[in-house]
């Protein structure tokens, strides 16, 4: 087998090359011809809770590597913490990180010539960075993830996680909790380190890169603090020699049938919305002929949602790990997938569920049947209407059957602050839709998340009498009648920036249906007179984005 890295380690001139590697203590026998160089992208830091723990997975991956007959090597990558970005101007920065990371990794895969990459990664915007690099390099790539944080202390029916506390503001804003309630959960909802304990696009992202076949089988939910997440790292480290010996890349895993086993999951297990965004962006790097905001449309239809857990209900991560996590979906999802797919570990989906071992019993709470599911259609809808002449996007599987048919009147705010303003404000009634535009690809930039947004509506006690569509997008852990990625955005013209305070909306997730009850003339006419507001876009990436984003039924991707 002949490597990419001979170019830098086996050719006569590479002496040169070598000697650099061995001003940093690499020897001969690491830079032996015929081992493959393994990059370790690593996005560790201490800003970032669910990266906190990568550290010590690297260790893990690279003895690993070392184990596997592979010389690996370590560089770095930024990482944002959509926690922390919430609800200021630093969200406007997260969704087009995801860029800058892909773009990062493939710098120095190409530059360095390495022949096989595992990409260390665990939230929102940083697992589908690494998806489409791999996906562009199409050199062997392995996703190895940090895992899920645990839960907190219970409260309000359930074990706590970090939104609980936007929760908990909206609680005593209303007079439902005392100040000394609301405090002591900054202490208590996030125990220690991993991804947040809620299938939000961090936990959905993980999920979705194994059931593509891009990380090994039941890796994605393991726990950040249990001992299994550092012997799935060292068998990653193993995995990706062997890819690499086979020249197995990730294209051949990154495949059409793979991508609709992805959707099919994300549905079973009522993922995050945002899966719409990055799966479109993963096949775009894969260079396939898909529509996948169509597939979205057909398959929830015929794809049973069989896994529930927080937001959709009580259960966290670590239960939905132990009821047997992806491989359980996989596995009692059976005929509808394709299992003849190739995966990391060399073997096809179906070997691999053939010889999974499950640790823990069944739990039919959490994981049930297709034969008794929670419900017979997928968690996520796309919508169509004449508000939303694209799509737009829903998570039925989060939304309170009663509000799944929903008609009220516009509340119109251009920016998420105003928005939150009115709700803490108590300007928001029983029956109103909350509109937010200019929150999309080009009008936020960045394409927000309207998360407090939701969970001030849910702690006023409004989530089961208030709607709320935006061209922003949601965090994978809000609930409660929403519709985001309206496309086209307000800032393209959508018309999404017409619609006036006190106008009829209809929404139906169950139909597909997004529509603004107002004449076509009325439509007309406004356009004629509609001023879109000034929004200063201050110099540097932002204002680069800005300019070449596409839109959210494209997956947000640079389009040059």
């Amino acid at each position: 087998m002949e490597y990419r890295s001979k170019k830098i380690l086996g050719e006569e001139d590479s002496a040169f090359a070598r000697s650099l590697f061995k001003a940093m203590g690499y020897t001969d026998s690491k830079l032996k011809e015929g081992k493959p160089l393994i990059g370790i992208a690593n996005t560790w830091n201490t800003l970032v809770p669910g990266h906190y723990n990568l550290d010590k997975v690297a260790e893990y991956v690279k003895n690993g590597i070392y184990a596997g007959g592979g010389t690996p090597v370590e560089f770095g990558t930024i990482a944002a913490c959509d926690g922390v970005a919430q609800g200021h101007e630093g969200m406007h920065y997260i969704l087009p990180s995801r860029e800058i990371i892909c773009n990062s990794v493939e710098i120095m895969a190409q530059a360095h010539r390495l022949d096989g990459l595992v990409l260390l990664a665990s939230c929102d915007k940083i697992v589908p960075a690494m998806l489409m690099a791999a996906a562009r390099l199409d050199i062997p790539c392995i996703i190895c993830v940090g895992g899920p944080m645990l839960g907190g202390i219970v409260f309000d029916g359930r074990k706590s996680d970090l939104t609980s506390i936007s929760e908990a503001l909206g609680m005593l804003k209303a007079g439902k909790i005392t100040e000394p309630e609301y405090n002591a959960l900054e202490n208590t909802a996030c125990p220690g380190c991993g991804s947040c304990a809620f299938l939000g696009t961090a936990n959905t992202m993980c999920c979705v890169s194994e059931a593509l076949g891009m990380s090994l089988p039941g890796s994605a939910l393991i726990p950040a603090p249990y001992a299994a997440r550092l012997r799935t790292s060292f068998e990653s480290g193993r995995a990706i020699v062997e890819l690499c010996k086979k020249g197995i890349t990730a294209r051949k895993i990154l495949t059409k049938e793979a991508i609709r086993n992805a959707i099919k999951v994300t549905m079973a297990i009522c993922g995050s919305t945002n899966a719409v965004l990055h799966l479109p962006a993963i096949a775009n790097e894969a260079e396939l002929d898909i529509n996948v905001l169509e597939e979205f449309e057909e398959l929830s239809k015929v794809t049973p949602q069989i896994a529930k857990v927080n937001p959709a209900a009580a259960p966290d991560q670590e239960d939905f790990y132990r009821a047997g996590g992806i491989p359980r979906v996989m596995q009692h999802l059976g005929g509808l997938l394709d299992t003849s797919v190739m995966t990391v570990t060399g073997k096809t989906l179906q070997e691999n569920l053939d010889a999974y071992v499950f640790e823990y019993p069944e739990n039919p709470n959490v994981i049930k049947t297709v034969e008794e599911p929670f419900s017979k259609t997928g968690g996520v809808a796309v919508l169509h209407g004449n508000l939303c002449p694209n799509t737009g996007v829903s998570k039925p599987g989060a939304i309170d059957p009663s509000m799944h048919h929903f008609v009220g009147k516009a509340k119109c705010y251009n920016s998420e602050e105003e928005a939150e303003e009115a709700i803490l404000g108590g300007k928001i009634q029983a029956g109103d839709v909350v509109v937010i535009r200019y929150e999309g690809p080009k009008g936020g930039p960045g394409m927000r998340e309207m998360f407090k947004a939701m969970k001030y509506i849910y702690g006023v006690g409004l989530a089961k009498s208030v709607a709320l569509i935006t061209d922003g997008r949601f965090s994978g852990t809000n609930n409660g009648c929403f519709v985001g990625h309206i496309s086209p955005e307000a800032a393209e013209g959508g018309p999404l920036a017409i619609v006036e305070d006190g106008d009829e909306i209809l929404i139906d997730v169950d139909e597909g249906i997004l529509e603004l009850h107002v004449s076509d003339e009325e439509i007309a006419e406004r356009y004629k007179n509609l001023k879109m507001p000034e929004k200063h876009i201050p110099n540097g990436y932002l204002r680069l984005y800005a300019k070449v984003a596409a839109s959210a039924d494209q997956g947000a991707v640079i389009k040059m």
